[in-house]
């Protein structure tokens, strides 16, 4: 059965469990506490049948105009894309269209709007990331050990990739927001995670940069382990927006949209 959820300048009060016939999903997105305009985040899961799914967040760049604009017509554009395609039998290259016609999209509909835009295919028991923009990809053992994380596309995700900048150093830098590689630009580039086979207690987690701008990766591994998914995602969200309302001297705390999605698969 075809399940099909999508959340645009959505503001949920709670995280929302949804079942797949391989896995179940907890999906969040609300606006940042500290503004009035509406969420930039845009959030969609695609069941396309008994075995096969998308999932994808699409963080519309902030200060930028229609940022959510940008974002909700990167993920309606990739739901086309990968919709149409016939028995989900190219879903790798119906992703890297999805990318391609979004961003020549945007480009056309819009005035210097751009969006970060991150999918995961999943198909038997595997994944596959996509991402331009620092929007993440992590997944997680029911140990705590990392079997996957995207690098963001900032000049700030470069340098902790290289060794230049430790963790504590990336959260608290001045330019941890700017992003170098969008959806809308004209130097879009899409970058291709391995595949790797997800095992029965792996936790895959897709987020916005509200959720690493306010918790640290270890944390976030923490809370997300092991337990059940709901109980995790309600703990993401306390922990986030506690930080962004009451900032600590030595915390992560920057308020922004939040969006995440934490998926696990049935066996």
């Amino acid at each position: 059965m075809n399940i099909l959820r999508t959340y645009t300048q959505a503001e949920l009060s709670q995280p929302e469990l949804i079942k797949f016939a391989f896995g179940s999903a907890v999906v969040y997105t609300n606006k940042s506490p500290a503004k009035d305009t509406p969420n930039e985040d845009s959030i969609s899961l695609i069941g396309l049948d008994d075995k096969t799914a998308v999932f994808m967040i699409a963080d519309g760049l902030g200060g930028q105009p229609s940022g959510d604009a940008a974002s909700k017509i990167a993920v309606n554009t990739m739901e086309k894309s990968v919709s149409q395609n016939p028995d989900n039998a190219n879903l790798r290259d119906a992703i890297l269209d999805g990318f391609e016609k979004a961003n020549q999209n945007i480009q056309n509909k819009t005035i210097g709007a751009a969006t970060t835009l991150v999918a995961v295919e999943y198909q038997l028991g595997s994944i596959r990331p996509y991402h331009a923009g620092d929007s993440m990809v992590l997944v997680t053992g029911q140990r705590g050990k990392i079997k996957l994380q995207s690098v963001p596309h900032s000049p700030v995700g470069y340098a902790v990739e290289s060794g230049l900048l430790d963790e504590d150093e990336a959260v608290h830098h001045e330019e941890r927001h700017l992003v170098s590689n969008v959806v809308g630009s004209e130097e879009m580039r899409i970058e291709i995670g391995s595949t790797i086979r997800l095992a029965k207690h792996d936790t895959l987690i897709m987020s916005s940069d509200g959720l690493c701008d306010n918790l640290y990766i270890d944390e976030i591994i923490e809370i997300t382990r092991k337990g059940k998914l709901e109980n995790a995602a309600k703990r993401l969200l306390e922990l986030a927006r506690e930080r962004m309302l009451n900032p600590q001297t030595g915390s992560p705390s920057h308020a922004d949209d939040l969006s995440f999605i934490l998926f696990r698969p049935h066996s």
